[in-house]
């Protein structure tokens, strides 16, 4: 990270904006990408976007996200969004059973599907059209590509993490287990 003062112009204009907006500190992989201005830019706004703006209820998103974050064993990640999934209201022990990779039986069913979606996404590369067309009655076209973004989006994130060996916070043990395989997630099945 570089210290404030050893930004150029640009970099340090990037800084401002991200610490004075809703994220309130740079912090995760805007530490690597301040490096390309012009890139950091670009991506400050597109995650701006996709964390805080989408037409998904924030515990989906953020269910969406820790699925990422436990696939690409991103520390940083998991760290920074299972506590904000546990705000958003989703249920601890499904964050719990995610961070293990124990079965997930979901007692509400959009959940299960956004699980499957991100999960099966990242392992196969593609959903069943049953499941994207699930996603789609439920949140409109509007809301599966947003979903996909998300996905995308934090799969980037993961990797810059991971790449650049982006610590957690000072005085912060990492959460999860240290691996540098893609981690394999159980499947979500419905509540009975």
């Amino acid at each position: 990270m570089l210290a404030v003062e050893q930004m150029t112009a640009e970099q340090r204009a990037l800084y401002e904006e991200v610490v004075s907006g809703p994220r309130g500190q740079l912090i995760g992989p805007l530490r690597a990408a301040i490096h390309s201005p012009e890139l950091a830019v670009l991506w400050s706004r597109f995650g701006e976007f996709l964390r805080f703006r989408t037409c998904l209820p924030a515990a989906l998103k953020e269910l969406a996200i820790l699925v990422t974050a436990r696939r690409w064993n991103s520390q940083v990640e998991w760290w920074a969004h299972a506590r904000d999934a546990g705000v958003a209201g989703l249920p601890a022990d499904i964050i719990e059973r995610i961070l293990h990779g124990s079965p997930v039986a979901f007692a509400d069913e959009a959940q299960r599907e956004v699980y499957e979606y991100a999960r099966l996404l990242q392992e196969h590369g593609h959903v069943p059209a049953s499941l994207h067309a699930a996603i789609v009655a439920r949140w409109g076209v509007r809301g599966v590509v947003e979903l996909t973004a998300v996905i995308g989006y934090y799969t980037m994130v993961a990797m810059t993490l991971n790449a650049h060996v982006i610590p957690v916070p000072a005085g912060v043990e990492a959460p999860l287990p240290d691996s540098a395989e893609l981690f394999q997630l159980a499947p979500g099945t419905q509540a009975s």
